[in-house]
C-alpha cells in the first residue's frame, strides 16, 4: 500500500467517523421533561388535565399543528423555515450585520429547528453552544419532516408563567382546542414564545398588542390574510389570567395515571370513549341532586354509563367534583371504592338458579320468619307473605326469600359464580361471608358491578351474530381507551357460558317489572316511557344506596350515600338512587327491548299456583318458556290428593268412611308456618277442612310449625328501658285455625292459646325444651337457647 493510499484509507476513515459522529450526536429522545396528564373525549373535546410533576401545564407532543400556528410562528420567527436544511445562512449573517453596527445584539439568527435544540438542551448560550445548536439542528433536519420538527417546537415553546406548549397555552389562554382559535388569538400565542418572561398575558399588555398587530401586518403583507381579516383581528381582546382547565371528568384522569402501564399507553395522553355532551350533562344532573341530598348530610355521588353494543365507558362521573371543599371528600373515586351492594347482587343470583335448574321464573320461594345459625334476616317492610314467587320476590327485593334462595343454591357456589364474574373485591373465603352474601356481606365496586351486568346484556344481544353460542369476551372488563379493540376471535365462540341466554332473557323480564318511583312520591309503570331492568339496594345502616339499569344498548349505575362510610336516614336505594337512575336513562337513545332466545327456551307445563313444574295434582297448568335447565327442576310440591266425606266438609280415611263414599280431590297445601302468612295476603287460599271425628291423620301431614324460635335456635333478651329483663315472643302455625295449643317448657305447663298462637316468656339463660300439645295430641317439641347476659357481653 503506498503513501497515497494510506492517505485516502485515512480520510475515508475519518469521514466515516465524522458521519458516525453525525448521525448518533442527536440524543433518541430530545425531550425528557415530565408532560401532563390529559384525557379527551371520543370527539376529541378536553375532559380533565393535570399539572405535571415538575409542576409545568406542559401537554404530550401534538400530532398535528394547526395551519394557523405554522403560519404565524413562521412568519414571526423563520420566513424560509421550509426552505432552509437547518441553519438559514441568509438570516444569520443578516443577524451579525445588525449586531455589529449596533454593538449589541437586536437581532438574531436562529431557526425555528434551531430554537428546537436549544430548547431540548436548556443550556447557557456560549460561542460553543451555538456552534452545537447548528451542528444539531442539521442533523435534525436529517431525519425529521419539517412537520415533526415544527410540531416539537410548538409541543416544548415556552408560553409564560408555566405555560409549555400550543396545547396547554391554548386552553390556558382562551379556553379551548388550538384548531378553534381566531387569527387573532394565534398570533398573540406565537408572539410568546420568543420572549415569555417578558411578554405575560395580563401584563405589559400594551407590548403584547404591539406585536401581536405587528404579527397580523406581516401575515398581510405576506398574503396569508387580507387586510379585513387583520383589522377584525386586531380589536379582539388579549387573555388576561391564565384561565383553569377543564375537570369534566377528573376521576377518570386519575383513573387512567393509575392504569396507563396496564394499558400499555406510552403517551400521558388519551383520547377516551366518553360521550362529551352526555358526561357534561351528567355532571350538571348529578350537581343538582347533591345539592338537593346535602341537606340531608349525604354528599357524594356517583354514576356509570356503559355502552352495551360497544362495550365501552359512555360516561364516567367518579363524585360530583368539588374541590373547594375538602370536607366533602369528592376527590374520592367511588366507581372504584368497595362498597356494601346492598341488595343488587339478588339478580344474579336468580339468574343463577335458573342457570343451574334449581328454579323456574315463578317458582314459589318461602317467606316467613328464620333464623339460621343465630343469623335472623328481615325484609326492609318487615312483614312476612308466607310464600311468594321467585320473580316477584326479587322484583319486591325481599330478603328472606333471598336467603332461603342462596341456602338452596349454597353460598359457596355463589361465591364462585361471582368470582366467575371477576369480582375483584371478594378477598375472603367464603365462609367468612355466609348467607349475608345475599344482602350486601361482602363488597363490591361499581365498577364490578356494572361489568357483571354488562356481560348478561352483551350475551344476550350476541344470541343471534353466534348462532346460540357465547362470546368468552363478553364479560371483559369495559374500555374507556378508544381504540382498543376486544381480543375476541370469532372462532372462539363456546358451546357454554357463566349464564346462559334463557335465564339471562327471564332475569330481565323479572327485573323489568319493579315499580319505579314517579312524580310528587306516587308510583307507576316505568315501561310508558321505555322498557329498562332495574335493581335497587340499600346496605345496612343506610350508608349506601344503589341503583342499576340496563336496556340492549346501555348499562347505568348509580350510587350515593358518603365517603367516608357514615349512614343518614332515608339513604335508599328506591328513595335517592333511583330517581337519578331514571333522569340518566332520560338522557340516552330509547331502546327496543332484547330478542327472544326462542332457541334457549322450552315450552313446559308449570303449575300456575306454585310456579313449580306440574305434577299430577296440578289442577290449573299452564305452558310457559323456561330456560333448558328447567327440566331439572322438582315437581311441584304443594298439590297433594285429599280424601273428603261425600258432603266434601272433613277429611276422612278408610278407618271412618267408605271408600266408596269418599270425594278424592286435589289441594293446594302450603307448610303451616307458610300457610300462616300465606292466607292473609291471598285470600282465594283454601284451608284443609278438618279431619272426621274419629278419624286419624296417617297422611303424613304437619300440623304444627314453629314459627320462631326455630329449632336449635339461640335466643338474646335484652333488658327493656325500665331495667327490667325482656321476654321473647314465642310463635307457632296451626292447620286449624281454631285449635287450641297447650304450652310446656321443661315439662312444666306455662299457658294455652287458640286461633292466636303467641306467647310472651321470659326463660333462665340456659338450654330448654318447648313441647306443645294439641287437643288432638298432636305434638311438636324443639330446642332452643336463652343467652347469659355476661356471656352475650363478652361476646360482643
Amino acid at each position: 500500500m503506498n503513501k497515497k493510499q494510506k492517505t485516502l484509507l485515512i480520510s475515508d476513515g475519518i469521514c466515516f467517523l465524522l458521519f458516525l459522529f453525525f448521525i448518533f450526536s442527536l440524543p433518541k429522545q430530545l425531550f425528557k421533561s415530565p408532560t401532563s396528564y390529559v384525557i379527551e373525549a371520543s370527539n376529541g373535546a378536553l375532559l380533565s388535565a393535570a399539572i405535571a410533576s415538575d409542576g409545568q401545564w406542559r401537554f404530550p407532543v401534538i400530532d398535528t399543528v394547526p395551519d394557523k400556528f405554522v403560519k404565524c410562528i413562521t412568519a414571526f420567527e423563520d420566513q424560509r423555515f421550509f426552505k432552509h436544511f437547518g441553519v438559514d445562512l441568509i438570516a444569520m449573517s443578516r443577524a451579525m450585520k445588525q449586531n455589529l453596527k449596533a454593538k449589541s445584539v437586536v437581532s438574531g439568527g436562529s431557526t425555528l429547528t434551531m430554537q428546537v435544540i436549544r430548547l431540548s438542551r436548556k443550556q447557557n448560550r456560549s460561542i460553543w453552544q451555538k456552534i452545537t445548536e447548528v451542528w444539531l439542528a442539521t442533523r435534525l433536519e436529517f431525519t425529521h419532516s419539517k412537520r415533526e420538527i415544527i410540531n416539537l417546537y410548538a409541543s416544548n415553546a415556552p408560553f409564560g408563567s408555566n405555560v409549555v406548549g400550543l396545547d396547554a397555552a391554548s386552553w390556558r389562554y382562551f379556553g379551548r382546542k388550538a384548531e378553534n382559535l381566531s387569527w387573532g388569538e394565534m398570533a398573540t400565542l406565537a408572539v410568546l414564545p420568543n420572549s415569555p418572561s417578558l411578554v405575560h398575558p395580563g401584563k405589559n399588555s400594551a407590548r403584547l398588542i404591539k406585536k401581536r398587530n405587528d404579527l397580523l401586518d406581516k401575515l398581510v403583507k405576506l398574503k396569508v390574510i387580507d387586510q379585513p381579516t387583520a383589522a377584525l383581528a386586531k380589536t379582539e381582546p388579549i387573555p388576561g389570567k391564565p384561565l383553569p382547565l377543564p375537570q369534566n371528568a377528573p376521576h377518570l384522569l386519575n383513573r387512567f395515571k393509575e392504569e396507563s402501564k396496564r394499558l400499555a399507553i406510552n403517551s400521558t395522553s388519551l383520547t377516551t370513549t366518553i360521550d362529551y355532551e352526555l358526561q357534561l350533562k351528567l355532571n350538571e344532573l348529578l350537581k343538582r341532586y347533591n345539592n338537593r341530598y346535602r341537606a340531608n348530610d349525604i354528599n357524594n355521588i356517583a354514576a356509570l354509563v356503559l355502552d352495551v353494543k360497544k362495550g365501552t365507558v359512555a360516561s364516567y362521573v367518579g363524585n360530583n367534583y368539588q374541590p373547594e371543599n375538602v370536607a366533602l371528600e369528592s376527590h374520592v373515586d367511588m366507581i372504584k371504592a368497595p362498597r356494601s351492594p346492598g341488595s343488587t347482587l339478588k339478580p344474579l343470583l336468580y339468574a343463577s338458579m335458573l342457570s343451574d335448574g334449581l328454579l323456574l321464573p315463578h317458582t314459589l320461594v318461602p317467606d316467613v320468619p328464620t333464623q339460621i345459625g343465630g343469623y335472623n334476616p328481615q325484609n326492609y317492610d318487615l312483614g312476612y307473605d308466607g310464600a311468594i314467587a321467585a320473580d316477584k320476590a326479587l322484583s319486591r327485593s325481599l330478603n328472606i326469600p333471598a336467603v332461603k334462595m342462596l341456602q338452596q343454591y349454597k353460598y359457596e357456589r355463589f361465591y364462585d359464580k361471582l368470582k366467575k364474574l371477576n369480582f375483584t373485591t371478594l378477598n375472603q373465603p367464603a365462609d367468612h361471608y355466609g348467607l349475608s352474601l345475599i344482602l350486601g356481606g361482602s363488597e363490591v365496586t361499581m365498577w364490578d358491578l356494572a361489568k357483571s351486568y354488562l356481560g348478561m346484556a352483551r350475551t344476550l344481544n350476541h344470541f343471534n351474530d353466534y348462532q346460540g353460542k357465547y362470546n368468552p369476551h363478553d364479560y371483559d372488563p369495559p374500555v374507556y381507551a378508544k381504540g382498543i379493540q376486544s381480543p375476541f376471535k370469532k372462532e372462539e365462540k363456546e358451546l357454554n357460558s357463566i349464564l346462559d341466554h334463557g335465564s339471562i332473557w327471564a332475569t330481565f323480564n323479572a327485573m323489568e317489572e319493579v315499580m319505579r318511583p314517579g312524580e310528587e312520591g306516587l308510583w307507576e309503570q316505568f315501561s310508558s316511557s321505555q322498557r329498562v331492568a332495574w335493581k335497587t339496594g340499600t346496605s345496612f345502616g343506610f350508608r349506601d344506596a344503589w341503583a342499576i339499569g340496563l336496556t340492549p344498548d346501555y348499562v347505568v349505575c348509580v350510587w350515593v350515600g358518603n365517603a367516608d362510610g357514615e349512614g343518614r336516614p332515608g339513604l335508599m336505594g328506591i328513595e335517592v338512587a333511583a330517581p337519578v337512575l331514571f333522569d340518566i336513562f332520560k338522557q340516552l337513545p330509547a331502546a327496543k327491548w332484547f330478542e327472544i332466545p326462542k332457541t334457549k327456551l322450552k315450552k313446559m307445563l308449570v303449575c300456575k299456583q306454585s310456579g313449580f313444574k306440574a305434577g299430577e295434582y296440578c289442577t290449573d297448568k299452564i305452558v310457559e318458556l323456561v330456560p333448558f335447565a328447567g327440566d331439572k327442576t322438582a315437581v311441584c310440591p304443594y298439590h297433594k290428593l285429599v280424601h273428603l266425606n261425600a258432603a266434601g266438609t272433613f277429611r276422612v280415611t278408610d278407618q271412618c268412611e267408605s271408600i266408596a263414599q269418599m270425594q278424592h280431590r286435589s289441594w293446594f297445601i302450603l307448610p303451616p308456618a307458610m300457610e300462616y302468612y300465606y292466607k292473609i295476603k291471598n285470600s282465594d287460599y283454601k284451608l284443609l277442612p278438618p279431619f272426621k271425628p274419629g278419624c286419624n291423620d296417617i297422611s303424613g301431614n304437619v300440623v304444627m310449625d314453629m314459627i320462631y324460635p326455630k329449632n336449635n335456635a339461640v335466643v338474646y333478651i335484652p333488658v327493656e328501658l325500665n331495667g327490667q329483663r325482656g321476654k321473647v315472643i314465642l310463635n307457632v302455625a296451626h292447620r286449624n285455625p281454631d285449635a287450641k295449643i297447650y304450652w310446656h317448657i321443661d315439662q312444666e305447663f306455662i299457658g294455652s292459646t287458640q286461633s292466636f298462637h303467641q306467647l310472651a316468656v321470659s326463660p333462665a339463660p340456659g338450654k330448654h325444651t318447648l313441647t306443645l300439645v294439641d287437643e288432638d295430641g298432636n305434638r311438636l317439641v324443639q330446642v332452643f337457647t336463652i343467652l347469659d347476659k355476661e356471656k352475650n357481653k363478652a361476646m360482643h
